[in-house]
């Protein structure tokens, strides 16, 4: 069984933080996608240098912080919506679930 966030299940100190970045970056990528994009082309819109777009397109958004690609998104004229939820609680296992 997965916790829904593969970060977390390879053991990743900053589990929602990598799956917030990866996030991000795959929007990144769906919009160089979209509006078929090279990569200096990209890099000239998101103000940021063609091996970070690379970087980003390749999915090794490790040396990012979760800021840049936010910054990068707001550049290229897109606007972000943050949503917070309350966490669900988990339940503590019955005894007969064991």
């Amino acid at each position: 069984m997965t916790s829904g966030n593969v970060f977390a299940d390879l053991g990743f100190d900053n589990s929602e933080e990598e799956l917030r970045k990866a996030k991000l970056a795959r929007e990144i990528r769906a919009i160089i996608m979209r509006r078929r994009l090279t990569q200096a082309k990209s890099a000239q819109l998101l103000a940021m240098k063609q091996p970070d777009i690379s970087a980003v397109v390749m999915g090794e958004q490790g040396k990012f912080s979760i800021d840049r690609p936010m910054r990068c998104l707001d550049r290229g004229a897109y606007e972000m919506d943050v949503v917070v939820r309350h966490k669900p609680r988990k339940s503590a296992p019955t005894a007969d679930a064991a």
